[in-house]
């Protein structure tokens, strides 16, 4: 096997943890010796032991002229385990190839620096683009101390996420919304907008896929949410935090619901930055917006999403509810376009993912 199929092998086993590790990164490591790999490891919850120790622990002896392969730089601080390159160090590793460097500022080059000290050799950059890919979530919360913001939305032909009536059940197949669910399992929260809970009164819960639950978060300036909403409802048995502006506390007293006062913006609604830097206070370190058209529009409006996920169905309403309000663009030109875009068939759906190019 080549280096870079060693390489392939931690990033697979990085996966592994998705929507388990956070705040933490996805890592996974490969110990090779002698062209055999001896040795297999990756990070599988925040708090557990890391990748690189775990696979130093699947070799089960000291060891000598091999090489580790990690997706991310070992750390070289103290956290709720110690550092990795202490681990490595001790461990007889001749050389580690890691695909990047970790931009926690902890860290940035530190573990590499510590490693080289100790005359262990480190190449850097092997699959790196695909590393930062894994690690999107990561890189954008521990370099800006901001949730990585995901905007979601299910749509007809015609750019439709609803009927004048309201009625969207369902827009999207069965598999999409399989995957919409198994998306909601991978991030640390969904969020929607209190005029979804109103109309819709939905669950966004994981039903669909084995996974676990994700916080739930609904934007409510004013405090309308209904009490007798499954929101309100399940907040006792799941964390549910209510982003509001002015509701008064009173009004939820032993709802289980989380409040957030917040300020408002020059809308008179709850400030978008705001409420990002408080959740990635509370350690939230990603975030799935499913709208509903003011909340997608909001987000856009004032660049916070990092990425998109559209579905779209092969139907047509004509007159209906616009996935998006007035962004003000007044030419094609202006209009909000994505980057590293990819197109996925889903049965008769059609799932476009981006991410979007915000000008200055």
């Amino acid at each position: 096997m080549s280096d870079s199929k060693y390489m392939q092998l931690a990033l697979n086993l990085a996966k592994k943890g998705v929507g388990k590790t956070s705040p933490n990164p996805l890592v996974g490591a490969v110990v090779v010796k002698n062209g055999k790999i001896i040795g297999t490891g990756y990070h599988r919850k925040a708090g557990e032991e890391h990748a690189e120790l775990i696979a130093l622990k699947d070799v089960g002896r000291k060891i000598k002229s091999a090489t580790l392969y990690v997706n991310l730089e070992p750390c070289c601080h103290f956290g709720h385990t110690p550092p990795c390159t202490d681990e490595i160090i001790n461990s007889g590793i001749e050389k580690v190839v890691c695909a990047m460097i970790d931009p926690n500022p902890k860290v940035n080059g530190k573990g590499i620096e510590s490693l080289k000290r100790n005359k262990i050799k480190v190449e850097v950059g092997l699959l790196e683009n695909e590393a930062k890919n894994l690690n999107e979530i990561y890189i954008k919360y521990i370099t800006s101390g901001l949730p990585f913001v995901i905007l979601k939305w299910a749509s007809t032909l015609d750019g439709k996420i609803a009927t004048l009536e309201g009625d969207s059940k369902w827009i999207s197949n069965e598999e999409s919304r399989k995957l919409a669910h198994k998306l909601r399992s991978q991030v640390d929260a969904v969020l929607v907008g209190v005029e979804t809970v109103i109309k819709d009164n939905p669950e966004l819960g994981t039903r669909l896929v084995r996974g676990k639950n994700p916080i739930k978060i609904i934007l409510d300036t004013k405090g309308r949410i209904p009490l007798d909403s499954e929101i309100v409802s399940n907040a006792g048995s799941q964390r549910t935090i209510l982003a509001t502006v002015c509701a008064k506390k009173e009004n939820f007293k032993n709802t289980g619901l989380e409040l957030w006062k917040l300020r408002e913006n020059k809308n008179g609604q709850v400030d978008l930055l705001e409420f990002l830097k408080k959740a990635g206070e509370n350690k939230i370190s990603s975030i799935l917006v499913e709208g509903g058209q003011k909340v997608l529009t909001s987000f856009m409006k004032v660049k916070l999403a990092d990425k998109i996920y559209c579905f779209m169905a092969p139907k047509i309403i004509g007159r209906g509810l616009e996935t998006f309000g007035n962004l003000a663009v007044s030419k094609i030109s202006d209009s909000f376009e994505l980057k590293d875009s990819e197109i996925k068939k889903i049965e008769d759906n059609v799932l476009i993912t981006g991410y979007p190019v915000w000008r200055n």
